[in-house]
């Protein structure tokens, strides 16, 4: 543990130190924050002083992406939401911006310092020790990615950057610089087990004993990760960030029993209902939509802000000593549907599927009939078959069995052959859209 006196407090002292913080948050954005100053007065709330404490925090309207994009015009990229001055800014960061314009998160000194102490501290609850080399394989640029991986210094790790889309490269700076670790997506490290195996390398024989995995919802699944930790030979440990709050905010322990808060004391954790907007308690083996909020943060803070990752709640103590709920992400509401009343995400067929190996690669891919979340079943699903596996009638029958018993949805599963799925060496598709 980096800071082992803030990481160990008991949660509810942390909540008494974030409900002094989340006053003077809400006060600081009466002050600076015009998007709040009328979000909040169209809810009946004209002060700091008329909304109580944090365990009143549930009352207050939610945050939605596109209610900032709808505030950004040339005058002001970066919307109304905007508190800090020009010159107290010192770093601009943005989002990939494939839908358009990007949007740009502006950090003060401060909101960077607490970026880098959060990651660190996800970072760090994996098992990675100063004077270690990690290889990483993201292309940070203008993205806020680039703050997670500042964060390897704090650690004291020697960080080898690679980028994404280097194979070659990574396999050779594996072979070569030897390091212990390495940060990717999940789909790359499946991806890297594939190639390796087809150029006859042996990652299990790499200096490699941990694989850190970030960027999209998967790392967690427990099939998944026994196949990445049977390729690598690595224990698969998982980090979890959202870019308009901050990078690597959650980070996941040797217990490998969902992510711990690294952004503790920074960021406020609640859960909602995806469909209703209500308010669900951090429970043990509660799930819902992770909506977040800022606690110390001065240039463009969020209130309530919904995240659209989807995850499960661990309470139940954790023997690395570390106190407060830790979230496994289930996958993006927005990649999930609705067959029939039930909520379906892709990550979660590709969970059940996995299991089916070795006659499977583990590679689905999920099309639904018609544009929308709802969807009439049977929900077409295409299964990709293991490498010399041939076609076999009985083995779509038994996953579509599973699938019905586990997820209480009927499929139409159609099996491919091996390498007939696009592989990444970034983010998985696991929807035709």
């Amino acid at each position: 543990m980096l800071t082992p006196e803030v990481e160990t407090r008991p949660w509810d002292e942390q909540r008494a130190v974030d409900d002094r913080s989340y006053r003077e948050q809400l006060a600081y954005l009466f002050e600076r924050s015009a998007f709040y100053r009328a979000k909040l007065g169209d809810a009946g709330i004209s002060s700091a002083a008329d909304v109580g404490s944090l365990a009143d925090i549930a009352e207050l309207p939610l945050t939605e992406k596109r209610e900032l994009k709808d505030t950004v015009t040339p005058e002001n990229p970066v919307g109304a939401h905007l508190c800090a001055r020009r010159d107290e800014i010192v770093r601009i960061y943005s989002t990939s911006g494939t839908t358009g314009t990007p949007s740009y998160l502006p950090l003060t000194a401060g909101d960077l310092e607490n970026w880098v102490t959060g990651s660190a501290r996800s970072y760090a609850a994996s098992g990675v020790v100063a004077g270690q080399r990690i290889v990483s394989t993201y292309n940070a640029g203008p993205f806020v990615a680039g703050v997670a991986l500042t964060a390897f210094e704090r650690v004291g790790l020697c960080h080898v950057p690679v980028g994404t889309g280097n194979t070659e490269a990574l396999l050779l700076a594996i072979e070569l610089l030897r390091p212990e670790a390495a940060v990717l997506t999940p789909s790359y490290a499946a991806y890297l087990v594939e190639t390796a195996r087809e150029r006859h390398l042996e990652l299990r024989k790499s200096s490699v004993a941990r694989v850190l995995v970030a960027g999209e919802p998967g790392g967690g699944e427990p099939a998944f990760r026994a196949k990445l930790e049977e390729g690598w030979g690595a224990r698969v440990t998982e980090a979890m960030g959202i870019g308009d709050i901050g990078p690597s905010l959650w980070g996941e322990c040797d217990e490998q029993d969902g992510m711990h808060l690294g952004a503790r004391g920074f960021v406020h954790p609640e859960l909602i209902n995806p469909g209703t907007g209500g308010a669900i308690e951090l429970e043990d083996g509660a799930a819902g939509e992770l909506v977040l909020t800022h606690l110390r943060h001065r240039a463009a803070p969020l209130l309530r802000f919904r995240t659209r990752d989807h995850v499960e709640v661990r309470a139940r103590p954790c023997r690395c000593g570390r106190t407060g709920p830790r979230v496994r992400c289930v996958g993006r509401t927005d990649d999930m549907l609705i067959v029939r009343g039930v909520n379906v995400f892709p990550s979660a067929i590709r969970e059940v599927v996995s299991a089916f190996a070795p006659a499977v690669s583990g590679h689905v891919l999920v099309r639904p009939q018609s544009p929308g979340v709802k969807q009439e079943p049977p929900l077409r699903v295409s299964v990709e078959l293991a490498r010399g596996t041939d076609d076999d009638p009985l083995l779509a029958q038994a996953i579509r069995e599973r699938i019905r018993a586990v997820l209480v949805v009927q499929t139409q599963i159609e099996l491919v052959p091996w390498g007939s799925l696009q592989r990444s060496e970034y983010k998985s598709r696991l929807v035709e859209r």
